[in-house]
C-alpha cells in the first residue's frame, strides 16, 4: 500500500510538470543580411563585444561589468534606448570561424534561457553574410500566458530585435 500511494504521489509531481514543460517549448529565431564589405571588415566590427551599440540602433551603451572584451566569460550590460537593460554573457568566440555566441542572463526581452550566435561568413565576390540566430523560450512559461508574452510575441520581438540590428549594420557598413 505504501508503495501505491508513493506512486501516485510521485505520478502527481510528474504530470503538472510534464504539462509546464510542454508549455515552455524551445522556440527559434535567424535572421541573415548579406554585406557589400569583407567578412573581415564586417567580422572587426560585429565581434566587439563590448559594442555592440556600434551597429545595433536600439543599443544607447554597452559596458562591460565583468571579465574582459572579447574573452569567454566577459559580461556586457546593454542600456537600450528606451532605458531598459541587458545583461549578457559571452559564451564562445572564434576569429578564424568568425562567430560567436552569448546568452542573456536577465533582462526585459519577453525571453528566457536565451542563447544566440553571430556569425560572418562569405558570400559572393567583395560581399559577406551576417547571420544572427537565437533559441530561447518565453518568458511567462505558464500554459496560458498572460497577453503579450506568448510564443508568437517572442519570436516576433526577437525577429525584430536581429532584423533591426543587421539592416542597420549593413548600411554602416556599406557607408564607409
Amino acid at each position: 500500500m505504501k508503495k501505491i500511494l508513493l506512486s501516485v504521489l510521485a505520478l502527481s509531481l510528474a504530470i503538472p510538470y510534464a504539462s509546464h514543460a510542454k508549455a515552455a517549448k524551445v522556440l527559434k529565431v535567424s535572421e541573415s543580411v548579406e554585406i557589400k564589405a569583407s567578412p573581415d571588415k564586417v567580422w572587426e566590427k560585429v565581434s566587439n563585444f563590448g559594442d555592440l551599440g556600434g551597429w545595433h540602433p536600439a543599443v544607447k551603451t554597452t559596458e562591460i561589468v565583468s571579465g574582459e572584451n572579447g574573452v569567454v566569460g566577459a559580461v556586457r550590460l546593454l542600456t537600450l534606448q528606451d532605458g531598459g537593460t541587458l545583461k549578457e554573457t559571452l559564451l564562445s568566440i572564434d576569429p578564424k570561424k568568425m562567430r560567436y555566441s552569448y546568452n542573456i542572463v536577465e533582462g526585459v526581452l519577453p525571453v528566457s534561457e536565451y542563447t544566440s550566435t553571430v556569425s560572418v561568413s562569405k558570400a559572393k565576390k567583395d560581399q559577406c553574410k551576417v547571420t544572427w540566430s537565437g533559441e530561447f523560450k518565453r518568458k511567462d512559461i505558464s500554459e496560458t500566458p498572460a497577453a503579450g508574452q506568448d510564443d508568437t510575441t517572442a519570436t516576433k520581438t526577437m525577429s525584430s530585435v536581429y532584423r533591426g540590428g543587421l539592416d542597420n549594420l549593413k548600411t554602416i557598413m556599406e557607408t564607409k
